[in-house]
Formats: C-alpha cells, structure tokens, sequence
C-alpha cells in the first residue's frame, strides 16, 4: 500500500511537471482524490478511473493532448479547496475532476464560484447540497448523490428482508447524512423505526463503545462507514459476538473493502448494501469496464469500485463535451460549459444512463446488492433489485424535498 501511494504522488509531481511546459494548445485536466488518510485506497481507485478514460480517447480531443495533473487530498474540505486551488492556479488546469469525499464536494463547489471561467466536475463527493441548494453554475455531478445512493434500499430491507427496527452507526459528516435520508424515504414511509443513530469521527480506529451501546433489540444495524473505518468496525464487530444482521451504506462493503484482507469477509455474506455499482452486472458495458480495468491495473481491485466508476464516468461527461465543441475551451469556457450541461454519458456508461437535471445533477440508475462469494473465494456485490433512472428529489416534488431541509444528524427524522 505504502509503495503504491508513493508512486500515484509521485506521478502527481510529474504530471504537474508536464503540465507547466505543456503546449499552449494542451487541455490541462486535473484530477482530485483522497490518497491519505482512511480513505486513500479510494482515492486510488478513482484516479485509475480516470486514467481509463483517458486512454479511451488517446489523451487527445479533437487534436488536442490532454495533459493530466494528479493531486491529493485527505477527505477534509480546507485541503480540498487549497489543493483545488493549486491545480487552477499553479498547475494551470482548465478543468478539475474531483472531489472524493462529502465535505470536500461542499468546500469545492463554493471555491468554484470564484472561478466562473473554470470548469468542475465532481469526483464522487456525495454530499447533497454539492448540487441541490446555491448550485455553482461551473460545477457539475455526473454520479448520483448520497441519497439517490440509497434509491431501493430502504424499501427492500423493509418489505424482502422484514426489518422493522434498526440502529445506525456512521461516520459524523455530510455523506452519511445524505444516505441516511435517502434510506429513511423509504424505510420509514412504509412503517420502520430506527431506535437509535451514533455518530463517530472519520478515522475511528476503536469502535468497541459504540458496539457496546447498540441495542439487543434491532432487526439489523445500518452501517455507514467506509474504507479503513469500515474494515475496523466489520471486524470489532464480529469479535464481539455482534450478532444482529448488518444493513451496508454504499461504501461499507464497496471492493476497496471487500478487496482488503480479513475474517470479517466471511461474515458479511449476504450482507444488504445500494450504491451506483453491483460487481454482478451482466451489462456488456459493465463487462468491457471490469476487463479494460483488470488489464490496465492487474494490482487494483478484485473489480472497479465505485470510485473507479464515478470518476471515469464524470471524465468520460468532459471528454465528450470537448469533443462536441472541438476542444475549444474560449469565451470563458462558456460554450464548453454549455455543451456539458446538456451532455448524456450513454454509449460508453457501463451502468445505464446518465443524464443531469436542471441544478448539473446526475439522474441515473442504482443497485440493491447482496454479498456473496464465488468459487475462488472472492467476495462480491450481487445485485437483487435496481432502481432506475433516480432524481435528486427522489421522485418526490421538487419544493416538497427542499421543505425536508438539509440532511444532518437528526434530520428529517423517521416518521
């Protein structure tokens, strides 16, 4: 892991280096991912996403060179935005792809306020507010957002799996917030209760008081946590003798965790999770992405992550944009920004189509997964049902949504 960490940043100076002696007729790319902290594997596995692209298109639209610069951040928004920042201003990047995490696409989309002749396209940041509320008009979000995350989730484990109580535990930021909501939207509509919600920093190493405090009641506890916060918990949790079934919010066993090495895996099978990905696609599309992804990086994941996918589809949104207008990024960038509002990634999505709404937000389609195992002892997301082309407002009346107010720890509440 050390070594491969090492290497992405040390490409981050070597692009950055390229792209100050880049041709004047170069677009310059940059791309923005957490490669520190508990979600760094992530943020590796979103950079590959955009390489994938990029090789897509040769590194050339419409004869011009795409010149990439890689840059790091640790998931906290005042580093996102300083290092958002660098790329605009020292790197001399025309376009940003990123963030990685919640707070970081809120800090970002402000930033890009400042810089209206500059073009942003979210990573995989799934903040709600990124998009639904004071939208920047030069920042836009090819993937679903936390909520839209959870689209079938709520109403499967309600009806298929008979959950009628649970508790929650997640990480204390905007994310997990957002996907709480969207879970709640329907889990609670139909009648479920949930007991009690706890909330923990990023970084939690030791989640033994937490476990403690759940209660013995529950039909299932709904886990929102991810990369090394999730693994830590997955597998305190089990070594206490947790016992309740586990609910998964999109990245608690995404492949940057059920790629990583422990006996909790085994556990987890048959474990309920939702995201924009399902491991089990059948889709060609989906086959082509795994294949091209395995190829190019044979010490990745066991599949492409979530992350993988967010950041290819938003880089594939840009490189399709400047293809229609001819690489031409002049008048402010007004045209191109035009061309990227109205720009469907279709052909080449490997999970159906992606469209935005008025506000630049994605509307596509999510998977309800299951854990599973294959032969070779692998563990993957198997999907059991799929919402399709999910809103921002999840079918609901645009103005009725924005009454709910923003998603945070206690709000909306379940009833």
């Amino acid at each position: 892991m050390r070594k491969t960490i090492g290497t992405v940043l040390g490409a981050v100076g070597v692009s950055a280096l390229l792209s100050t002696t880049a041709l004047a007729d170069d677009i310059r790319l940059g791309a923005l991912a957490t490669l520190e902290g508990p979600f760094a594997q992530s943020g590796l596995d979103g950079l590959r996403g955009v390489e994938l692209a990029l090789e897509k298109y040769n590194y050339t639209v419409a004869g011009k060179k795409i010149t990439l610069v890689k840059e790091s951040s640790n998931a906290k928004p005042d580093v996102a935005v300083a290092k958002t920042r660098k790329l605009i201003e020292q790197d001399k990047a025309d376009i940003v792809v990123g963030p990685l995490s919640g707070g970081e696409g809120i800090a970002v989309k402000e930033y890009a306020k400042s810089v209206p002749d500059k073009t942003f396209v979210n990573g995989t940041s799934g903040a709600q507010d990124t998009t639904l509320r004071d939208p920047a008009p030069n920042f836009y979000r090819f993937t679903l957002d936390g909520a839209q995350w959870q689209a079938g989730l709520g109403s499967y484990a309600y009806q298929n799996k008979g959950y009628r109580n649970i508790a929650v535990i997640g990480e204390d930021y905007s994310f997990p917030y957002a996907q709480v909501m969207g879970f709640q939207a329907e889990y609670c509509t139909l009648g479920g209760k949930i007991a009690q919600k706890n909330w923990v920093p990023v970084g939690t190493k030791d989640f033994t008081s937490v476990i403690a405090k759940l209660p013995d009641n529950v039909d299932a506890v709904y886990v929102l946590l991810g990369g090394a916060d999730a693994v830590n918990f997955l597998t305190q949790y089990y070594q206490s003798g947790g016992t309740a079934p586990l609910i998964g919010s999109s990245v608690t066993v995404d492949q940057t965790v059920l790629s990583s090495k422990g006996p909790f895996r085994q556990k987890v099978v048959g474990m309920l999770a939702a995201g924009p990905v399902a491991d089990s696609n059948e889709d060609p599309k989906w086959v082509e992405f795994v294949n091209a992804y395995k190829k190019k990086f044979p010490d990745g994941l066991q599949s492409p992550s979530l992350f993988a996918h967010g950041y290819y589809v938003s880089t594939l949104a840009v490189l399709q944009a400047l293809e229609q207008v001819k690489g031409d990024l002049s008048n402010d960038q007004k045209t191109f920004q035009a061309a990227l509002a109205k720009t469907e990634v279709t052909t080449n999505s490997p999970t159906g189509p992606i469209k935005l709404d008025q506000n630049r937000q994605a509307i596509a389609d999510n998977f309800v997964t299951e854990v599973a195992q294959k032969p070779d002892g692998t563990y993957y997301s198997q999907i059991v049902k799929v919402a399709k082309a999910v809103d921002q407002t999840l079918g609901m009346d645009r103005a009725k949504f924005l009454s709910l107010g923003p998603a945070s720890r206690d709000n909306p509440p379940c009833n």
